[in-house]
């Protein structure tokens, strides 16, 4: 039987509390990940940014132009930073852009 929480409890706390009892963090790692892509990258990229899917701690990236991929594989490290900096945790090791 679940664990009652008192009535004390903020919505955020039931929230995080259901979210670990059901083993959805994953889910919502791929949630927040392509939102901070988004909002990160700018209209610039994401007009070129064809999906965005994290598969464990790597952030695969499928883009339709080869020129704007060459130009970001020179910032990977940066953009992982970003990433993990937006999310306040570290998510992602490594990006792979295709």
């Amino acid at each position: 039987m679940a664990k009652r929480i008192n009535n004390q409890s903020t919505i955020g706390d039931v929230l995080n509390r259901i979210i670990q009892v059901n083993k959805l963090q994953p889910g919502m790692d791929q949630i927040d990940v392509k939102e901070a892509w988004r909002q990160l990258m700018g209209n610039g990229v994401n007009s070129y940014t064809r999906n965005v899917v994290l598969k464990g701690q790597t952030l695969y990236v499928e883009l339709t132009s080869a020129v704007l991929r060459e130009e970001l594989s020179y910032g990977k490290s940066k953009i992982v930073t970003m990433i993990n900096e937006d999310l306040g945790r570290e998510v992602i090791k490594d990006v792979v852009l295709r």
